[in-house]
């Protein structure tokens, strides 16, 4: 497996212990889309923070295309997140005074092993806004931009946080269909967290998380183009 999430367990000690992830075990194949269905406070933001390196666990392991994340100082973890995850967030993070190329530029400097930035600024379709600022940008520009910064690193995995969140239907489903683009088109692993049970027929795996444990796990044979899906 590209991605296995072994036994993960995550609490937070203030006055009392809480317990946000329970025992979460998590599969996923190289080139696959999975997405985590859960409301809030089930623990999906908890689980994907230390899947991407951000956060550490209580117990438990990560292993990412043969690496053990879980194992990593913290000198490796800013290793591992700066070469091998990319960050799709439901708000934006632009830099609102560079361009739409000079956002995804600032990524692509730091990564060993970049794509092309006119490769993906086509690749999402905003070859011909490449010298606008964000603030002359629709939202799902705006969006198209954060995906493209994350992607242009070439990461091995895609990490998505609510990314149509801040968006309205046709934009979201727009966005949705860009990240089928993007995992056919450069074979980029992707893991999504959403509580919109509807976008569940675009992934290979659907993982439901409910009070930090999974609850059900779902295998789509046939995915579901991002066009087709209502909500």
């Amino acid at each position: 497996m590209f991605l296995a999430v072994s036994q993960l367990t995550k609490s937070y000690q203030t006055e009392i212990v809480t317990t946000v992830l329970k025992g979460v075990d998590i599969q996923l194949g190289k080139g696959q889309i999975c997405v985590i269905l859960g409301p809030s406070g089930s623990g999906k933001s908890t689980l994907m923070n230390i899947i991407g390196g951000v956060d550490r666990a209580s117990s438990g392991t990560v292993e990412i295309d043969g690496q053990r994340i879980t194992d990593l100082n913290d000198d490796q973890l800013v290793e591992y997140r700066r070469e091998s995850v990319g960050f799709v967030f439901q708000f934006y993070n632009l830099v609102p005074n560079l361009t739409v190329a000079e956002n995804i530029e600032v990524v692509s400097n730091i990564s060993k092993r970049p794509h092309k930035v006119d490769d993906v600024l086509s690749a999402v379709g905003l070859a011909d806004k490449k010298n606008r600022f964000p603030r002359q940008l629709s939202g799902g520009e705006q969006q198209r931009v954060s995906i493209a910064r994350a992607i242009v690193k070439n990461p091995k995995l895609l990490l998505c946080d609510e990314p149509t969140g801040a968006l309205d239907f046709y934009t979201s489903r727009d966005v949705l269909s860009l990240l089928q683009q993007v995992n056919r088109q450069f074979g980029t692993t992707i893991l999504m967290i959403t509580h919109n049970s509807a976008i569940s027929g675009m992934a290979n795996t659907v993982y439901r998380l409910r009070s930090g444990e999974i609850a059900e796990v779902i295998h789509n044979s046939e995915l579901v183009p991002a066009e087709r899906i209502v909500w």
